[in-house]
């Protein structure tokens, strides 16, 4: 259906609005400017960022909100293309002026998105808050609708760790309000298949601290049986040029989005199923793309006496940034 809560695929606008929570929530300003770009671009108003940044206050709190309309204030100051817009008026909401029939439709959007009364009798609160704040005085704006927010929520909350409870009751709360089940697990999978999130099925590991001085960026090692290791890197991440010596390397990317490339050639790019053979000898580095995490298995093959990897320069910042 061409209608935004009848669709079963996921619209630019909502894409962009996904980006922009996910990466508010992890407080990744660095991202989140391109990103801000990007969700105006294709549709998203500046009222309507306003709106999704000030309700996440509630769940990644004023600090990360307050740096996330910063950098849309920044960015609308910089260079505004001529073609954003403001979105309808923001106006103020009428149950702010009365406390009771706040809790009152907090208390009915609550149960709608619930799909059954709720009442946290555990810490009597944030009961209230839940209800007369969040579901009642955030959920009056004017800019956002129901299933919209939910979709906000959702992308947030999917780049969080340590809140897989209140992940999975908005993932099903998002389809209460409005969306389609489909699109709401399109929703997740396009955040993974992008790199916002790093939620795949691969171990992450460890810091990779014994390699770290030949890293640009924080990458993170998960060794696995026969002998092969799943690398993360960060956003960004990438490791130096260097040439193995004595045996052939093999990359198998498995999530997120990355660069591979020979000394000479042209980059090549890394997405799940990409499987590159690294010959003997030969000067390469791999990596990250700048707004995605990306994971590869590595195992070696045609292993020699006395292999060893020569570590060489960085990949500069200028080199990496035209790719």
């Amino acid at each position: 259906m061409a209608t935004e809560f009848g669709q079963k695929t996921l619209s630019e606008r909502q894409k962009g609005l996904a980006s922009c929570a996910c990466l508010m929530a992890q407080g990744d300003l660095v991202r989140l400017e391109p990103a801000v770009r990007s969700a105006l671009d294709n549709g998203v108003t500046i009222n309507e960022l306003k709106e999704a940044f000030s309700q996440l206050y509630a769940y990644t709190g004023f600090p990360r909100s307050l740096n996330a309309l910063g950098v849309l204030n920044k960015v609308l100051q910089d260079n505004p293309a001529p073609d954003w817009r403001e979105g309808k008026p923001w106006t103020r909401p009428a149950l702010w002026d009365d406390a009771e029939i706040a809790l009152e439709k907090g208390t009915e959007v609550q149960t709608q998105l619930s799909g059954r009364p709720f009442d946290y009798t555990f810490c009597p609160q944030d009961d209230y808050y839940l209800k007369s704040h969040l579901f009642g005085d955030i959920f009056a704006g004017n800019q956002l609708t129901p299933a919209d927010r939910e979709i906000v929520t959702v992308a947030a909350l999917s780049g969080l760790e340590g809140v897989e409870p209140q992940f999975a009751a908005h993932k099903a709360g998002a389809v209460n309000m409005g969306n389609p089940k489909e699109l709401v697990d399109e929703l997740c999978a396009w955040l993974d298949s992008e790199g916002y999130t790093l939620r795949s099925k691969w171990p992450k590991g460890e810091p990779n601290t014994a390699y770290a001085r030949y890293f640009v960026g924080n990458s993170y090692l998960a060794p696995m049986e026969g002998g092969i290791a799943n690398v993360s890197f960060e956003p960004g991440c990438r490791n130096n040029w260097h040439i193995h010596h004595g045996l052939v390397q093999v990359l198998v990317c498995v999530s997120g989005r990355g660069w591979y490339q020979e000394w000479g050639r042209e980059p090549v790019a890394l997405v799940p199923g990409v499987v590159i053979p690294i010959p003997e000898g030969v000067k390469h580095w791999h990596g990250a793309a700048k707004d995605s995490w990306m994971q590869h298995l590595t195992y070696h093959m045609d292993i020699q006496p006395g292999n060893s990897t020569e570590w060489l320069e960085p990949v500069s910042d200028e080199h990496y940034n035209k790719l």
